[in-house]
């Protein structure tokens, strides 16, 4: 009886491969269809995994007869360990799930993705995007090799109005106006701004990235890379003894260096404090689950902006953020311009990028801000906090980059160290800038 179960298992696994290979385009492909292989960044074991199937996929191959998908899903390391291995070996897939620098920078740099910029011109589709989501200098050799389905925020100035309301004040606009606000917050026993930055990365890429921008000003990351500027300049030091400031008034408080990240959103929703800093990923903690931390009626309390305006001499910027391209879909730069396999494949990339699947995207959590402008949000089943930030775009006029994102791992570390030193009083400003200048210089004589 057991060795019959055991193969009735065995065969009904052999059939469920069997049936998933058909379904990903494992038949041949007719002879009036032209054939796209497809590389899917996809797990069929994350939720939501078969409706996603169905909405994005299976639509497109109905509504396309003409055009035969054979996708290929991989997910995490193997998948990137499969791109780098098709690009090495000169088969990229005609389309491919890809990032704008990162993971995917091979990609852009030895242009092996078609410049789609000549697509989205022809077809108008500039109009549908916001200007952030089409700047070819934010993907990794400068020009417009994919189209992003989203954007991510590293830094989401959240505020708690209940807080505020019960201590009779406003949102402050201004960094003077959030200092002068924290003897009035803590009279009531809250913080001023919550932040538990434990991990080093954190003060970083949610905040301190963004007062780098708006001290050093818009492109200053490529001034470092071309000798141009240094982080030792008086900018950047001024952008680190702003870090040193905050703590100082206690609109920081020290003891969020010893912080763990994950407690930041417990603390938030049950108001220990006014404001709270993280990344706009950070919503899908407040909105998820039978009991979210917020519940719909108190997510309508909760504000989501940028850090205040530095009124502060040195600052050149302001109404800024610090954004990064979500992924997206490129082209293999192999396809003959004016092709009829090229027209397949934009047509997918239009629909992977389109209005319908966006929507579908911002629906189930997956993209908290959209790359498209012309998604209706009041048409989806959102809880306020996600309509919220699906509108944090609209807060600033001017992208800077994440340093993380803009720098190697050898070069962000120390200053990621630094960071929680000056808050910790164990190193200066001045002392910080050096160590990064240090690293920077010895990681360029690498390549």
């Amino acid at each position: 009886m057991r060795k019959t179960f055991k193969t009735a298992i065995v065969v009904a696994l052999v059939l469920l491969l069997t049936l998933s290979f058909a379904a990903c385009g494992g038949g041949g492909a007719k002879s009036d269809q032209i054939e796209l292989t497809v590389l899917n960044y996809f797990s069929l074991a994350n939720p939501g995994a078969i409706n996603e199937v169905n909405r994005v996929w299976e639509v497109f191959e109905r509504d396309n007869p003409d055009i035969k998908i054979i996708r290929e899903d991989e997910f995490e390391e193997p998948f990137h360990h499969k791109t780098e291995a098709y690009a090495a070996a000169g088969q990229l897939p005609d389309v491919i799930h890809c990032w704008p620098s990162g993971r995917s920078t091979s990609l852009h740099t030895q242009r092996l993705l078609k410049d789609l910029a000549p697509l989205v011109q022809r077809d108008g589709l500039a109009q549908y995007f916001s200007a952030v989501s089409l700047d070819p200098s934010q993907q990794g050799a400068g020009y417009l090799g994919m189209i992003t389905r989203g954007m991510t925020a590293t830094n989401a100035f959240f505020v708690n109005m209940e807080v505020l309301r019960d201590c009779g004040l406003q949102p402050a606009k201004t960094y003077s106006e959030l200092k002068a606000q924290v003897p009035i917050l803590r009279a009531k026993g809250y913080e001023c701004i919550i932040m538990p930055n434990e991990s080093t990365w954190v003060m970083q890429s949610c905040l301190f990235s963004s007062i780098a921008g708006r001290f050093m000003g818009e492109g200053w990351d490529k001034k470092v890379h071309s000798g141009q500027a240094k982080f030792t300049d008086p900018d950047f030091v001024a952008a680190l003894n702003f870090v040193k400031t905050m703590y100082d008034d206690g609109v920081l408080l020290r003891s969020s260096i010893a912080m763990d990240y994950g407690a930041g959103p417990g603390l938030f929703a049950t108001n220990k404090g006014a404001y709270y800093i993280d990344g706009d990923w950070r919503v899908g903690d407040f909105t998820q689950g039978d009991q979210p931390l917020f519940s719909p009626d108190r997510q309508k309390d909760v504000l989501i902006t940028v850090f205040p305006d530095i009124d502060l001499p040195g600052v050149k910027i302001n109404k800024t953020n610090t954004v990064v391209l979500a992924t997206g879909w490129g082209i293999n730069a192999n396809i003959p311009a004016g092709s009829a396999k090229e027209e397949a494949a934009w047509r997918l990339v239009k629909w992977l990028t389109g209005k319908e699947v966006q929507s579908f995207f911002v629906e189930n959590g997956t993209f908290a801000t959209p790359s498209r402008t012309d998604i209706d949000l009041a048409s989806l089943p959102l809880v306020p906090l996600q309509v919220t930030v699906a509108k944090l775009g609209n807060e600033y006029n001017i992208s800077t980059v994440v340093i993380d994102a803009a720098f190697e791992g050898p070069v962000y570390t120390p200053l990621n160290d630094g960071l929680q030193a000056i808050g910790m009083g164990t190193q200066t400003p001045q002392q910080v800038a050096a160590a990064t200048q240090a690293a920077f210089e010895t990681w360029k004589a690498t390549q």
